[in-house]
């Protein structure tokens, strides 16, 4: 049987090529910059090859390195996740992501509730807008919002989401909103998330967002900045209930026009890899989410 190479070393490479730089791998692997030009030439003795060109400030890798790294990065990849998959097989912590404004306002006002079901259990939460990729990320439940069309996911629709106009009482008292066309005289608050504001006057007001000079706006990049403004009295939402289910729910937001609702064709799906095998702490939160988002009452969903 041939000697194995120095895995060492080759732990030692993958990340001086990844970050393009041995101070960054030093970083990471928690040793000196000196450490990782020792592996890398152990590793370049044992192959026979030049691995980087070093300048001043920067390493190149060479050709027969991109060669080499394209080669052991599926079985480094491997390796990885089945040693964490073993190492996670009896964890009680579960990695969940979903996006910011649903884990702000819809998620962290529930987490105590569960925690206090489920005490031995550890909820280690992150807030993304990216999609999460399973195949390099440590996650194990992702809520994403999307169509819902992932081949290679599980996916368990949460909500089915609509895009409603909201504002303060005495925002439309002061408005009067009594009819959509009253919108012409407001501020539209506009967010990423749904910037659905010309299919809405489209559908239900005579008014182009496009030409109307007196229609002024507000753009945000999270909805939470933007329901936050819609309480302040600042203008009009258009959001999901499931966002403002707080705010609804205190009378600091009220929704003017009741009977025009746009129907979207995204929603909160609960994901996780298809095919992979779920721990009994991940399927506890899984089933809690279920039932949780089940249980809201039809006045917010």
């Amino acid at each position: 049987m041939k000697p194995p190479p120095p895995l060492k070393a080759i732990t030692a490479f993958e990340s001086a090529l990844r970050h393009r730089s041995f101070s960054i791998a030093a970083a990471e692997l928690h040793v000196t910059p000196g450490a990782i030009g020792q592996q890398i030439r152990k590793l370049e003795d044992w192959l026979g090859v030049r691995l980087f060109i070093r300048r001043v400030r920067e390493v190149e890798p060479t050709p027969d390195a991109l060669a080499y790294w394209a080669r052991i990065q599926p079985a480094l990849a491997a390796l990885s996740q089945a040693s964490w998959g073993l190492r996670e097989q009896r964890s009680n912590g579960v990695w969940l992501t979903m996006p910011p404004t649903l884990a702000a306002r819809w998620f962290a006002r529930r987490l105590p509730q569960f925690l206090a079901a489920h005490p031995n259990l550890a909820i280690h939460l992150s807030s993304a807008t990216t999609m999460t990729d399973f195949d390099s990320d440590t996650i194990d439940l992702a809520i994403r919002y999307f169509d819902g069309h992932a081949p290679h996911l599980e996916t368990q629709l949460l909500h089915a989401d609509e895009a409603r106009v909201y504002c303060s009482p005495a925002y439309a008292k002061k408005m009067k909103l009594k009819r959509p066309a009253d919108v012409a005289r407001t501020t539209l608050l506009h967010n990423t998330l749904h910037p659905h504001w010309a299919r809405w006057l489209a559908d239900f007001a005579p008014i182009d967002i496009g030409l109307h000079p007196a229609l002024s706006s507000v753009h945000f990049d999270q909805s939470l900045m933007t329901i936050d403004a819609a309480v302040r009295g600042q203008g009009l939402v258009l959001t999901s209930p499931w966002l403002a289910e707080e705010e609804l729910q205190i009378g600091a937001l009220i929704e003017p026009f009741p009977a025009q609702r746009l129907t979207l064709d995204k929603g909160y799906y609960l994901v996780h890899r298809r095919g992979a095998p779920v721990r009994p702490a991940v399927e506890t939160l899984k089933r809690w989410l279920i039932a949780e988002t089940a249980s809201i009452p039809s006045a917010t969903r």
